[in-house]
């Protein structure tokens, strides 16, 4: 996440080669056009509500977008990298809005949008109006 709270760009090479790596390993039966988007993308894990949630960060609204609604090949996923068959199958399509720095995204344990201040947050504040995106 490009903020104060998070590396810069550069820093973030690590990130994008274990993204690069996902994709290859994970989705290497997935149509190309989809590989070709998540290429732009950077993936990561987090908590929320004291489970694990899968997180693709999204270089604009229009790729957040898109993604949102392909949600099945990400069926799994969480469970695929931390081997925890116990939590939640939960997932986050989110870009950053450049006004105000804050995050939305498309949270798939409730087809809804929400705004998110900080992705490592706990809670989120939702907002219900879902036409914006």
């Amino acid at each position: 996440m490009p903020n104060s709270q998070t590396p810069d760009n550069e820093d973030r090479k690590l990130e994008k080669a274990l993204t690069n790596k996902i994709i290859d390993d994970y989705f290497d039966n997935s149509e190309s056009w989809l590989r070709a988007i998540l290429r732009m993308c950077i993936f990561s894990l987090t908590h929320l509500d004291g489970q694990p949630v899968f997180v693709i960060e999204c270089p604009n609204q229009a790729v957040a977008k898109r993604l949102s609604r392909k949600t099945y090949p990400f069926r799994g996923i969480t469970y695929y990298l931390t081997d925890n068959f116990d939590g939640s199958d939960r997932n986050l399509f989110c870009y950053q809005e450049t006004k105000d720095k804050t995050w939305r995204c498309f949270d798939t344990s409730t087809n809804s949008w929400k705004t998110l201040r900080n992705l490592q947050s706990p809670t989120a504040s939702t907002d219900q109006n879902s036409s914006e995106c």
